[in-house]
């Protein structure tokens, strides 16, 4: 099992898309970051990572590697779930999104089937909820938001006995 943690606080820049989860959220304020700052996506990455007990997010792509600059999230989720390698599935994932603004509920379902496509599994393996820090710390403030998830995985050769 894994744990995966990630923050971003919101860019200035109001031409910043806001991804969550590999989908584009309709919201006045992207997030900062290196690459297109998915949350949500680098929570479950490392998540995986630790699960495998390989290195977290940042040892495969640094943000001081100029070929990560804006990167899509999601397809370095499907390259860490190919380093991961087929002696391990994904049997389940389960993240929390924390913010205050924008409510996340409609794009729930859509962020679950991305996620899932990206490790490989049905999206019922896939849990992704919203929760608020109750107006409390940067995420209460509104300057940005923060995502946890956990990893299970299961040996590939101990699903076959």
């Amino acid at each position: 099992m894994g744990l995966g943690f990630d923050v971003h606080a919101f860019a200035e820049d109001a031409g910043r898309k806001l991804i969550l989860g590999g989908v584009e959220i309709p919201f006045e304020k992207g997030l900062l970051g290196h690459s297109d700052a998915d949350v949500l996506a680098h929570a479950v990455t490392d998540a995986l990572l630790g699960a495998a007990g390989l290195e977290d997010i940042g040892h495969y792509f640094p943000d001081t590697d100029e070929q990560f600059k804006d990167a899509d999230s999601i397809e370095l989720l499907r390259r860490v779930r190919a380093v991961v390698g087929e002696s391990w599935q994904v049997a389940n994932v389960d993240a929390v999104v924390i913010c205050e603004r924008p409510k996340i509920r409609d794009h729930r379902d859509e962020m679950k089937r991305t996620l899932a496509g990206a490790l490989g599994v049905k999206p019922s393996r896939v849990g992704v909820r919203g929760t608020t820090s109750e107006r409390l710390g940067f995420t209460g403030r509104g300057e940005g938001i923060a995502a946890q998830a956990v990893c299970l995985l299961e040996s590939s050769q101990d699903s076959e006995r």
